[in-house]
């Protein structure tokens, strides 16, 4: 059965959606760049023995926006990673990423091992590596863009089915139904129709990024096994991206499937939920 949960940590309210009971494996999930925790819909419905919540992140969805002028770099989720787990007494438990939620759990396993019992991936697998040579120009950047975009004004739609038929022509296309729960937890009423509920400053650049031996240190940390899922249809050119990397991380599987970047939220969402059955439930 859904439940709708709320977290109150620290002043911030996290939303969230919750299936199985306890008793099941504990599992995190987290959702991509400007998605939110309907992404799971279809995934968490078929997954059976696990007890998964999955997360609104810090300005998206139906969670708190970071305060004022605040980026969104992505270690600053985290802390949010463990508070929610904490705030579930989950001391050891999995986590479920799509793309940049794939990248907040291979951080977060990295930071604290020994409380990831496994680690499951879609689309994503850690954040493209900059070298440490252009930290100021990412600054820069950064400062430049807030800047510029702070008095931009939202993009504004007339009905959902205006939203809904954004979401399906985005930089990654999805079908109605998966955009129309994208949507649906992801946009507010205003006057004369509807904006997206996400931060706009989900839209700006990072302030720092992580080198590679940034990434190769918290590879190094984690413990846990990993199941990453890409799709055929995914992300241009991110098998041959990962194909270098991929062989020197210990405890990896990977496996392939017909379908697009969102593939766990299309018709390949059994596929999934089958491979991260078996994965969550491996010995």
């Amino acid at each position: 059965m859904l439940k709708q949960r709320q977290f109150h940590i620290d002043g911030f309210t996290f939303a969230a959606q919750e299936w199985g009971q306890c008793g099941g494996v504990p599992v995190l999930a987290l959702h991509g760049w400007l998605d939110n925790s309907a992404s799971f819909n279809a995934v968490a419905a078929k997954l059976k023995g696990v007890h998964l919540l999955a997360l609104d992140l810090a300005g998206h969805g139906q969670s708190d926006h970071r305060a004022g002028s605040s980026r969104y770099n992505i270690w600053q989720d985290i802390p949010d990673v463990f508070a929610i787990a904490d705030a579930m007494g989950w001391q050891q438990f999995a986590l479920l990423g799509h793309s940049r939620g794939a990248m907040i759990s291979l951080l977060a396993a990295g930071t604290f091992p020994k409380r990831i019992s496994r680690v499951g991936l879609v689309e994503g697998l850690w954040p493209e590596p900059v070298d440490i040579t252009d930290a100021p120009r990412q600054l820069a950047k950064s400062i430049r863009q807030y800047q510029s975009r702070k008095n931009s004004k939202l993009s504004h739609y007339a009905s959902i089915d205006a939203a809904i038929a954004a979401r399906q022509g985005g930089r990654f296309p999805l079908g109605y139904e998966a955009a129309k729960s994208i949507v649906t937890r992801g946009v507010r009423l205003v006057a004369g129709g509807y904006i997206w509920s996400s931060d706009p400053c989900l839209l700006m650049a990072s302030s720092f990024k992580l080198s590679a031996e940034h990434m190769q240190a918290f590879v190094a940390r984690i413990e846990s096994p990993i199941k990453l899922i890409l799709a055929q249809q995914g992300i241009k050119g991110i098998l041959d991206k990962y194909e270098s990397q991929i062989n020197d991380i210990v405890n990896l599987d990977v496996e392939v499937f017909p379908g697009g970047h969102h593939l766990h939220m299309e018709e390949q969402s059994s596929l999934v939920s089958a491979a991260l059955e078996e994965f969550f439930y491996a010995q």
